[in-house]
């Protein structure tokens, strides 16, 4: 089996390495470290990671910080983010959300439950079976397999959470997904994430979409659907 590269951005040595061990234990993964937030978006350019653990309460330069110039770099962005925080508060995760992670995990917490996120996100950015292919009026295009979205050709940088919400809008034409069946596609039963969350990333795909983004549309107190027919 393939093994799952994983790249830990945290600034406790010590921490760090417990879970590049306990991680590495399992036998499905190959974890790197990096202990210093100035240098982080550069490790990840040279890791190349399948998935990256970003510990929020970095010094120096903060895990926010971090997070948010990941997701503005065109060949970064689609790396899933799994945020590790000793922070409980809830205005923390939603902001982290907000600005692209993935997911958000609480410390304390177990390799177990750890693994079980890594697992859910590695699941939810990377299709199984034979290549499928998607479109929106000829205009949109998405390749499902190599997560790749394309407006009349041009490669468009999406984060995978606003990957997800184009491809499920996509699966349904025509069908309004609402809010809370968005919030649990991306993020199951998680009572942290608020409709809220959703209308970022939709604005944040929207606008990323150019032109084409106007075939996703709001139906006001419900959801989103795809459109084709132009207004």
């Amino acid at each position: 089996m393939l093994k799952k590269k994983i790249l830990t951005i945290e600034d406790e040595a010590e921490v760090a390495k417990m879970t590049k061990r306990l991680l590495e234990a399992t036998g499905k993964y190959e974890v790197h470290i990096e202990t210093d937030g100035e240098g982080a978006v550069s490790a990840v350019r040279k890791i190349k990671p399948d998935l990256i653990l970003l510990d929020l309460m970095m010094s120096g330069v903060s895990g926010f910080e971090i997070c948010k110039s990941l997701k503005a770099k065109e060949r970064l962005s689609s790396i899933p983010v799994i945020i590790v925080s000793g922070k409980t508060d809830k205005t923390d995760k939603i902001s982290s959300l907000d600005m692209g992670a993935d997911d958000y995990i609480t410390k304390p917490f177990s390799i177990d439950e750890l693994d079980a996120r890594i697992r859910a996100v590695l699941r939810r950015s990377e299709p199984e079976g034979e290549a499928k292919k998607m479109s929106v009026a000829g205009i949109i295009g998405i390749d499902l397999m190599r997560h790749v979205v394309a407006v009349n050709g041009a490669k468009v940088s999406l984060t995978t959470a606003e990957f997800m919400i184009l491809q499920l809008l996509v699966s349904r034409k025509t069908r309004v997904f609402t809010r809370s069946e968005i919030l649990s596609y991306l993020w199951g039963e998680d009572k942290g994430v608020t409709d809220r969350t959703i209308d970022v990333h939709v604005v944040h795909l929207r606008h990323k979409l150019g032109q084409a983004g106007r075939f996703i549309k709001n139906i006001q107190g419900v959801g989103y659907k795809i459109d084709e027919e132009d207004e």
